[in-house]
């Protein structure tokens, strides 16, 4: 297949929310609580909402920007592409880097939005489903097939929760953004199927996928205190591997033969390595743990309920038979520091030219099954011959991409071990 004939759906790209994302949603009574966008002093913008303030941290809208700006400076609206915060500018990027469509996790909220679980139960769903309508009807809603609509969760109670996945399930709305580890966050683990079981009801009823995105559990990989900033970028994927294997070894798999789950931003490269001894635990330890999955080796039954997604991994396309063809997703991250954009089709056909991968099985990794997954239809807005990434870079000609530099802080300093890095971002959150 030739590059610009290929067809490209990401599933985890991100949003950094605009100031109005409220205006149109929130019921009046709590308009004065919302959380808020505050230009500071030093020319940074930060979400406020209560006593927490949120730093639009560097790295995550570093894209058009040259890596020396890459660091965890706060910053900004105007230090970073209106293509991370306007839904018009992000789908000229979009046809610029010759991507179809894209399904975008939230930002200030947290990936489980933990911000908004409040003291005030009402309160809270109201700004969950005030984020909720904005993100379906206006970032999604403005350009019909070009963005698979999410749902944040009110992850604070199981029933509300279930309730609001119904409740968007009814607006098109098949994925659900969640953690990777709930215990982490002081709630019961996936383990307790009795307490998330109106959850896991809800997902299946409307066959909705469960997202899990690495750090979304809020923990770090654990490394010695001194250790560079590298170490936990490397390790940072790590969680999604501890996250998979809770969930593959807990009961809801068993008992929900049709939940799904996406293990997102995991990288697909460790999978069959995982998948040998998640077999091999079962083989040798089944006996006395009381694993039982019935006649199916763990690994069918991961390839029977998990989704996985990569931005480049040359190791997962080379092995990619091993892992399961129909379970892999390819995923951008605009506007995050790992992201390829906008050269995203260049780098990704290197690799399955690399590895002679036919076109069937590049159809597959690069859209066709993010739309069986997501029951994303893109086609009913978009003909498939005007969705091809020659296609699309043919609409964005003159559309300016090009790096440049845009920060008004002094240089970044990679310097820092991870626990000083830590310490900065916690004293801007103050």
């Amino acid at each position: 297949m030739h590059k610009d004939d290929m067809i490209l759906i990401s599933v985890d790209d991100h949003i950094i929310e605009p100031p109005d994302m409220f205006k149109n949603h929130l019921p009046a009574k709590y308009v004065d609580e919302a959380p808020r966008l505050v230009h500071n002093p030093d020319g940074s913008d930060t979400w406020q909402f209560r006593d927490t303030v949120i730093p639009n941290v560097a790295l995550n809208a570093v894209a058009g920007r040259p890596k020396e700006e890459y660091g965890l400076e706060p910053q900004g609206l105007d230090e970073i592409r209106k293509g991370c915060y306007d839904a018009a500018e992000r789908v000229k990027d979009m046809n610029a880097g010759g991507v179809l469509a894209t399904m975008n996790f939230p930002s200030f909220p947290g990936f489980a939005a933990r911000l908004f679980a409040t003291e005030d139960t009402e309160f809270s769903l109201a700004l969950v489903q005030a984020y909720n309508d904005w993100h379906i009807h206006e970032w999604c809603g403005s350009h019909p097939g070009r963005f698979i609509p999410m749902a944040i969760p009110a992850i604070w109670d199981p029933k509300l929760c279930a309730d609001e996945v119904r409740r968007v399930s009814k607006k098109g709305v098949h994925s659900l953004t969640f953690t990777e580890n709930p215990s982490a966050l002081g709630y019961p683990s996936f383990h307790d199927l009795e307490y998330w079981k109106p959850l896991w009801d809800a997902l299946v009823d409307t066959d909705t996928v469960m997202n899990v995105h690495i750090g979304s559990s809020g923990r770090l990989a654990i490394t010695a205190p001194d250790a560079p900033m590298d170490v936990m970028i490397t390790l940072q994927p790590m969680n999604i591997v501890q996250a998979a294997a809770d969930l593959l070894w807990s009961a809801p798999i068993k008992a929900y033969p049709d939940l799904k789950i996406a293990l997102s931003e995991g990288g697909t490269g460790w999978i069959p390595y995982f998948l040998d001894r998640v077999d091999r635990t079962y083989e040798m330890h089944s006996t006395w743990t009381h694993q039982d999955f019935g006649d199916k080796l763990p690994s069918q039954v991961f390839r029977e309920h998990f989704m996985t997604c990569f931005i480049s991994d040359p190791v997962g396309v080379k092995n990619r038979h091993a892992i399961g063809v129909d379970n892999i997703c390819w995923e951008m991250d605009y506007p995050h520091s790992d992201s390829m954009w906008p050269g995203a089709p260049e780098e990704l056909h290197a690799v399955f030219d690399t590895y002679d991968v036919p076109d069937d099985e590049i159809n597959k990794i690069t859209h066709e099954n993010a739309m069986r997954l997501y029951h994303f239809e893109p086609f009913k807005h978009i003909p498939r011959e005007q969705a091809t990434v020659g296609a699309l870079r043919k609409q964005a000609e003159g559309h300016d991409v090009s790096i440049q530099a845009l920060s008004k802080h002094e240089k970044a300093d990679g310097g820092d071990s991870w626990q000083a890095s830590l310490e900065k971002v916690t004293e801007m959150q103050r």
